[in-house]
């Protein structure tokens, strides 16, 4: 029994050591990576100066081209995340602020993302790899249910989301694999049209209060970043438009922007924009709130 009992300890012992040098080694690699996607480039960057940054889901990182600013002379950076939600948006932007960037205007998606106070479990597992080299992430989850789990348990966090920083990911990072994430300052553009288009249904939508907007407002008053909240287009066919309407009735300073491109052709799907909608887009919301740069 005792033989039992010692092999027991032995193996949980070794299980421990491994889980730990694991948890060292992944973690290691995700620190030495900053081209596999945003919050890693943002994790590993500091100091940066920016006149604008975007922020939100695919309605910003597929919408909004920064080269048309930047060819005005405002240097500027598109940080939105496919299938984002308010609270990663809170939490990239309280990351800046801990990585010490200096940003003028902050350019927010406001609008289908307020309907939830709701996280995304797929961009959540992004931050996990740098949980215990950050205050800002630990205090930003230090309320959900596994948080524990997440910071004591050693490489807990990547078996819990292996699919998104597990083996392959890890590898990639090592390897120093590109994607397309951060080319063209982070505008991702949609390429392929869905024709005939399948109109977008928002029947069930209904704007509320959101926490992380509301986080998102006090950052910006406390640190003087000029804070432009927005929607963005939806192609003309959707249902129930009046969704829009009831955005102001809630937050009244969010300025309305889903109109400003219509034509079908500007549209990849009903509730996302091409290539050249993006272009057009841009254009319109630059003119709405910019002037070109006078030259030195």
């Amino acid at each position: 029994m005792k033989q039992f009992f010692l092999f027991i300890v032995k193996g949980l012992t070794v299980l421990l050591l491994t889980m730990i040098l694991l948890d060292v080694f992944y973690t290691v690699v995700y620190r030495k990576t900053d081209n596999r996607n945003k919050i890693s480039f943002l994790f590993n960057t500091k100091n940066q100066q920016y006149d604008v940054v975007f922020l939100g889901s695919s309605r910003v990182n597929n919408h909004f081209v920064p080269k048309i600013f930047n060819d005005q002379g405002y240097k500027t950076f598109n940080y939105g995340i496919t299938r984002s939600r308010l609270e990663e948006s809170a939490l990239m932007l309280k990351l800046m602020i801990e990585r010490n960037y200096k940003i003028k205007n902050l350019i927010l998606q406001v609008d289908l993302n307020i309907n939830t106070n709701d996280h995304s479990e797929a961009i959540r597992s992004l931050f996990m790899p740098y949980i215990h080299q950050s205050e800002t992430i630990r205090q930003h989850y230090a309320a959900i249910p596994e948080y524990n789990k997440l910071l004591f348990i050693p490489f807990y966090r990547y078996m819990h989301y292996d699919s998104r920083v597990g083996f392959r990911e890890m590898y990639a990072s090592l390897v120093h694999k590109e994607t397309n994430a951060l080319y063209n300052d982070g505008f991702n553009a949609l390429l392929k049209n869905q024709r005939p288009m399948i109109a977008a249904d928002l029947s069930k939508y209904y704007p509320k209060r959101n926490k992380a907007y509301e986080e998102i407002k006090v950052i910006c008053k406390k640190n003087k970043i000029n804070l432009i909240a927005i929607t963005t287009p939806m192609c003309m066919s959707t249902i129930n438009r009046d969704y829009f309407n009831h955005i102001n009735s809630v937050y009244p300073e969010i300025h309305r922007f889903e109109n400003a491109v219509t034509e079908d052709k500007y549209f990849s799907t009903c509730g996302h924009m091409n290539k050249d909608g993006a272009i057009e887009f841009t254009k319109v919301v630059f003119n709405a709130f910019f002037k070109p740069k006078s030259k030195p």
